[in-house]
């Protein structure tokens, strides 16, 4: 069963603002996420989705505003202080050890949690624990009998699936995922977001971008629109999709075409 969300939100972006120079990527953004929430965080390129989601982890700060977990600010923490308080994130780009196995690359996120240093991590892998961390959490994303085997060797849909299991070895509480669909076919896509969907459903709290806008849909209770860094939806699904200014936004023009020539299902009957 789903876990059921708390009054008071695991996560706080309050009035978040980030610019670089002359251009403001993130503009004046506001939204919080409660336990238990499968949070998708959509809109066109350029809308500022990736940096919003960089401020909230901790690879840039805000220029204004302040992110919070479970109620402490986190406006200047480094990236391990948000970790060992709790989040963590799967990247877009997948990059593996490739001179370990899939089963030690989760085992020494593991034990990262422990150290600031990789190498002190990397000395750890060897340890029991950290190992049965690392088969329980393969395990979870549907790989564990590919643990010896070596990354270098692997589809990218295995790959997805072993970031998915490093990012879940950290043991968050909140956990961030950038683009998990990007570069699968509908299969692996279909799959894979089911996957994400159990995690969440396990009691997980997990805010997703991602462009594959028909498994957003499937999965996603909520949704977060952005447009020119500005926040323009916010609530379920079928309510966001059907308002005119994200679907001008968002969904306009070649958006329209590209998803009718993928064979998208139309924006009404997505969402089950």
């Amino acid at each position: 069963m789903n876990k059921q969300p708390s009054d008071e939100p695991l996560l706080k972006v309050h009035h978040v603002t980030v610019r670089f120079g002359g251009l403001t990527a993130v503009d004046d953004v506001t939204f919080e996420v409660h336990e238990g929430d499968l949070l998708g965080l959509i809109g066109p390129n350029g809308a500022g989705k990736t940096t919003l989601m960089r401020s909230i982890i901790g690879v840039v700060q805000p220029t204004e505003g302040s992110v919070s977990l479970g109620g402490e600010s986190l406006n200047g923490l480094p990236i391990h202080k948000r970790i060992q308080r709790g989040m963590s994130l799967s990247q877009q780009l997948v990059k593996p050890l490739h001179d370990i196995s899939m089963g030690d690359n989760v085992a020494l996120a593991a034990a990262s949690a422990k150290t600031v240093s990789p190498l002190r991590a990397l000395l750890n892998v060897s340890n029991e624990q950290e190992l049965a961390v690392a088969q329980h959490e393969l395990q979870r994303v549907g790989i564990a009998s590919m643990a010896s085997q070596s990354p270098s060797i692997q589809p990218l849909g295995v790959l997805k699936r072993l970031e998915l299991a490093r990012a879940l070895a950290l043991k968050p509480r909140l956990l961030l995922l950038d683009e998990p669909l990007a570069g699968l076919n509908s299969q692996e896509a279909h799959a894979l977001a089911a996957t994400i969907a159990e995690i969440n459903q396990q009691g997980l709290t997990i805010v997703l971008i991602e462009h594959n806008l028909g498994e957003v849909m499937r999965i996603c209770r909520r949704l977060v629109v952005l447009d020119n860094g500005k926040k323009i939806g916010d609530g379920d699904p079928r309510t966001v999709m059907a308002d005119p200014v994200v679907r001008a936004a968002y969904l306009g023009g070649d958006a329209l075409g590209a998803a009718a020539a993928e064979g998208q299902p139309k924006l009404e009957t997505q969402h089950a």
